[in-house]
């Protein structure tokens, strides 16, 4: 049986994971701020992306999303391990995003992956201080958008 202390920390950390994709979905970049450690470890080459440290990857988010005139990330069946002031997580991502094609079209093309996280207690709460990406699945990527092979 959970105790309190068990049900708050994973409550805060699935509330973590929420509003990180809350934050990517708004293109509220700075959001992040809150969510991951000042030298946390991302990797979002699984699904196209890059990997670095978080000011780099927080640099390279705007950019990289800015094509995309809409997406949303909706995450859910979340496993939480917690270790005391450590915690590992794997949480299951649905990710469409609408893609243009020139000539006023577009298409929406369907991303499945896993955030793989370590988090730690801190001061402020709970933080990623790692995430890395595994792929699932794409469908409909059209040719201009890079997704990686599995």
């Amino acid at each position: 049986m959970m105790d309190l202390k068990e049900i708050s920390d994973r409550l805060e950390i699935q509330q973590l994971l929420v509003d990180y994709a809350n934050a990517i979905d708004r293109r509220d970049f700075d959001a992040l701020d809150n969510i991951f450690t000042p030298d946390a470890y991302i990797d979002y080459r699984k699904m196209g992306g890059v990997d670095g440290k978080y000011p780099e990857i927080k640099k390279w988010l705007k950019d990289a999303l800015a094509p995309f005139p809409a997406y949303y990330h909706m995450v859910g069946n979340i496993e939480i391990k917690l270790n005391g002031d450590i915690a590992t997580t794997r949480t299951a991502c649905f990710n469409p995003m609408e893609v243009k094609l020139g000539e006023g079209k577009s298409q929406v093309m369907f991303l499945g992956l896993w955030y793989v996280d370590k988090l730690v207690r801190t001061t402020e709460g709970w933080r990623m201080a790692e995430r890395v990406e595994e792929q699932c699945y794409n469908h409909n990527a059209p040719g201009t958008v890079r997704v990686s092979e599995k």
